[in-house]
């Protein structure tokens, strides 16, 4: 089963940690290099960050 691009995940296995800036740079465009900067520079990035590891369901490699 695929999901449709637009859809927000992240992708552990593209990123550096848990994928969440990998998944927010593919659900928006922009690349997860920005988003990686807004978690390390804002107050809540951090908090945010770890909010959407739990939350948001891991992409699956279907071959």
């Amino acid at each position: 089963m695929r999901y449709p691009a637009n859809r927000l995940m992240r992708y552990p296995d593209k990123g550096y940690i848990a994928g969440v800036c990998h998944g927010m740079g593919e659900h928006t465009g922009i690349d997860p290099i920005l988003w990686r900067a807004l978690v390390v520079f804002t107050g809540g990035g951090l908090f945010v960050y770890l909010a959407l590891w739990v939350f948001l369901k891991k992409e699956e490699n279907y071959h």
